[in-house]
């Protein structure tokens, strides 16, 4: 417990020499600052990662078709790959063990009327599964289902947008929407986190899609998910045989790049989180680096301290000052010091962040944060290393004679 004396010297010696107090606790504050603001902006290009790749499932391929660049089969080159229901059949059919759904896709454009109100809208053809695809909330009502898919339904899923663009504050559910002059009931509303684009569309059956254009039984793409189990090594395997699967049924050399593409998200996802994971790691090592020179400089500070009061010391330890109080009075000053302008730092690293908020969306940071645990952490290793930093002269000015420190120049 150190005494009211002690702390008035204290103040008294701060209040006199305020340069040197100052450049002690901005070295402080600044080292902490810069390092809680880089972690800070590193978790945030993390959450801009996170936020593109997860609004959708993690575990989905996304196959498109292309058009070949090699001559195979009899076939020449620049034939265009196209996929029928059947292609999904088979997959289901061959791949149990890694399938754990699928849907079609058939993106399409067209006015949209409801009343007197009308827009420009996509809308889509999907089967059930792609609510799970695509992570879409719905808001009310229900989402197409298998019976739809059979019967070939005019019905339609809005998006909430749609449903603000078109009926304003009037309830959509049961209401008749017009799709390129057919009539669609809306049976359900969704929400979906991939923004205002994803809001402006609209689901209907896929198979009605199909009635509508000569009763065609084309599709555009495919979208499955594997099942989780399997892993990423597993997915790796799927993917392969997938593509083996479709240049064998469409007649593909095993060597053209171009017929079929497929897009593994957990491919994508495992690359970009290492380029994440490698972009942090890099951001907290200059931060680590800052405190590391942080407390370099708490160190000269506090040798420059030691060596100006040498006389001061010299006179206490002559008037009986044991090396014991002489220690405890300057590391006391050293402590109370970076205390103060470690949490000052901690405080104003943490506002920052607040204040970035989303204003650095357009490069890649999403709501910059640091982990409190990390924070008070970093602040309480630099105080620690600000005390050592202060005892280390302390105990050397507290070992020499009083007239050997008297006759200090």
């Amino acid at each position: 417990m150190f005494s009211s004396d002690n702390w008035q010297e204290i103040f008294q010696t701060i209040k006199k020499n305020k340069l040197r107090t100052f450049l002690s606790g901005f070295t402080v504050s600044l080292g902490l600052l810069i390092f809680i603001t880089l972690l800070g902006l590193g978790n945030g290009l993390k959450n801009s990662f996170n936020q593109f790749f997860m609004d959708d499932a993690t575990n989905s391929f996304y196959i498109f078709p292309g058009q070949t660049s090699i001559p195979y089969g009899g076939y020449s080159v620049n034939r265009t790959i196209e996929f029928k229901n059947d292609d999904i059949s088979d997959i289901q059919r061959n791949f149990p063990e890694y399938l754990e759904y699928i849907t079609p896709k058939m993106h399409r454009n067209g006015t949209i009327s409801y009343k007197n109100e009308s827009n420009s809208y996509t809308y889509i053809g999907v089967a059930p599964s792609h609510q799970i695809a695509e992570k879409t909330i719905l808001m009310k009502g229900r989402f197409i289902n298998e019976l739809d898919i059979k019967n070939k339904t005019k019905y339609a899923v809005i998006g909430r947008l749609v449903e603000d663009d078109l009926f304003g504050n009037e309830n959509s559910l049961e209401k008749y929407i017009v799709i390129n002059y057919t009539a669609f009931r809306v049976i359900g509303v969704f929400q979906d986190e991939g923004g205002d684009n994803q809001e402006r569309s609209i689901f209907i059956p896929y198979s009605t899609i199909q009635l509508q254009e000569k009763n065609t039984d084309k599709v555009n793409h495919i979208v499955l998910a594997f099942k989780p189990e399997i892993g990423y090594e597993g997915a790796m395997i799927f993917e392969e045989k997938l593509t083996t699967f479709f240049k064998e049924k469409h007649s593909i050399s095993p060597d053209d790049e171009n017929a079929i593409y497929i897009r593994n998200v957990a491919d994508d996802m495992n690359e970009n989180q290492q380029l994440s994971g490698v972009l942090t790691l890099i951001v907290s090592f200059v931060g680590i680096g800052t405190l590391i020179a942080g407390v370099i400089g708490i160190s000269n500070i506090m040798v420059f301290v030691v060596k100006e009061r040498t006389k001061e010391i010299g006179i206490r330890k002559a008037l009986g000052a044991t090396p014991f109080s002489i220690i405890t009075m300057i590391l006391q000053e050293s402590i109370f010091i970076t205390v103060i302008a470690g949490y000052f730092g901690l405080f104003m690293g943490i506002f920052i962040l607040q204040a970035i908020g989303n204003k650095l969306e357009y490069y890649f940071i999403l709501d910059p944060y640091i982990d409190m645990g990390t924070a008070i952490t970093a602040t309480i290793i630099l105080i620690t290393f600000g005390a050592f930093a202060g005892y280390l002269p302390a105990k050397r000015a507290a070992q020499i004679r009083p007239i050997v420190a008297l006759n200090d120049k």
